[in-house]
């Protein structure tokens, strides 16, 4: 559909690329201009830090609070013990509430760069929805909430049915899961005034449920907006590295790495990037998306530079693009490298190379580890090596060690 927004917030999204779908253009376009729009997204507390895939929510709650709204980061304490089915082949596991709460402490960390908390009109706010959903009386919900939702129609949502095509079991715990979203969103604007609920794609579903309960019981008209579901141009999910999940925390994924992920960042997906997960202006993004040949590289020096600024601070940003320059363009160790410490214990009677890869996670497994150093892309201290039987021992980690993995994955062991 081609809309033409009025309001600052719709302009920054479609302008930027951050649009999917939206229940209402228009009539969300008016409520943008009558004053401060409340809304929210959802995070649920599945792991101890977000990672990028989670990114391009966050910046949308950034956009919403520059242009004027009023950002809701809610928590997930409660729909977490259900566990959200949507597009997923099989149950999540269950935790306990003292995971989820300490998942939940390592995930508020994400959001302080990104948003501005407090008291204001437009200042941001987190709440958890463990509030209201732990102490639900199950009868009661059932008569006045179950009773406005459709199996019949809950069956024919995509997240749903794509489940149900392939013959995987779907259980009636996961099955709620969509009941208690949509319960989020009525309770978030009978407490907050929350007139849109934003998501990724594949929450379309859910969030079409919300409204349409939120209109049902409160006759509220409230608003969904989706997001696209990133992946690379050359089809990975948006999120994974090589050496696994970019956290978003820091003792997670250090600044070095993720300014190191955005750097690798591949040529046909600079200038998308930059819209997404910067504020550069439009015009800017296009220009350096546009860059071919060793040009480009320039472009993704200044995309991991504004991504990791935003994330961890200039500072992290400027160590890290030193590091790089000093690890590719002069050879050296780099002082921000990812580090890995071993102890004289292990090293008593020899650590293996094997061993030290995938200790330093530049291989997801020994087997891995034998490949890459069988094919000549595994180097110690910038020199290939060729036997997968070799040991160190303390004398040999006198000074750091650098591995290198391919040619852009690097880090430090060292003794200690």
């Amino acid at each position: 559909m081609t809309y033409h927004p009025k309001s600052d917030f719709l302009r920054v999204m479609f302008e930027r690329g951050f649009v999917a779908d939206c229940t209402d253009y228009q009539a969300l376009d008016e409520a943008f201009k009558k004053g401060v729009v409340p809304g929210y997204i959802g995070f649920d507390a599945t792991a101890k830090s977000l990672h990028v895939g989670s990114l391009i929510q966050i910046m949308m709650l950034r956009w919403l609070q520059k242009c004027g709204g009023k950002p809701i980061v809610l928590m997930g304490g409660g729909t977490t013990k259900v566990g959200d089915p949507s597009f997923r082949a099989d149950e999540r596991p269950l935790l306990t509430n003292a995971q989820i709460d300490d998942n939940i402490a390592g995930i508020k960390r994400a959001f302080s760069p990104y948003v501005s908390f407090g008291s204001g009109a437009s200042d941001a706010v987190m709440v958890n929805n463990a509030e209201w959903l732990d102490d639900l009386n199950y009868l009661e919900f059932l008569r006045v909430i179950g009773r406005h939702f459709s199996v019949n129609r809950m069956l024919s949502f995509e997240s749903v049915k794509s489940r149900l095509d392939r013959e995987q079991s779907l259980s009636f715990l996961e099955f709620n899961y969509m009941i208690l979203q949509a319960y989020d969103f009525l309770e978030l604007n009978r407490r907050y005034g929350c007139l849109i609920q934003m998501g990724g794609s594949d929450q379309w579903g859910n969030i079409v449920n919300g409204v349409d309960l939120t209109r049902r019981v409160v006759d509220a008209e409230v608003y969904g907006l989706t997001s696209p579901l990133l992946t690379t141009s050359d089809g990975k999910k948006m999120g994974k590295s090589q050496s696994g999940a970019v956290w978003l925390n820091g003792d997670m994924f250090s600044p070095y790495e993720f300014w190191q992920f955005w750097r690798n960042t591949t040529d046909a997906d600079v200038g998308r990037f930059l819209k997404l997960y910067t504020e550069l202006p439009v015009e800017d993004c296009d220009r350096l998306g546009a860059l071919e040949g060793a040009e480009i590289n320039g472009a993704k020096i200044v995309l991991a530079n504004a991504v990791t600024t935003l994330l961890h601070g200039a500072e992290a940003a400027a160590a890290a693009e030193a590091t790089a320059r000093e690890v590719f363009e002069k050879g050296g160790v780099g002082d921000d490298l990812p580090t890995v410490h071993v102890t004289a214990a292990e090293l008593a009677e020899g650590l293996g190379i094997v061993q030290l890869f995938v200790k330093a996670g530049l291989a997801p497994s020994g087997k891995e580890a034998k490949r890459l150093i069988a094919e000549g892309g595994a180097k110690v201290n910038d020199e290939i090596i060729t036997d997968a039987s070799l040991r160190y021992d303390a004398g040999a980690l006198g000074q750091p060690m650098k591995l290198t993995a391919g040619k852009k994955r690097h880090a430090l062991v060292v003794l200690g």
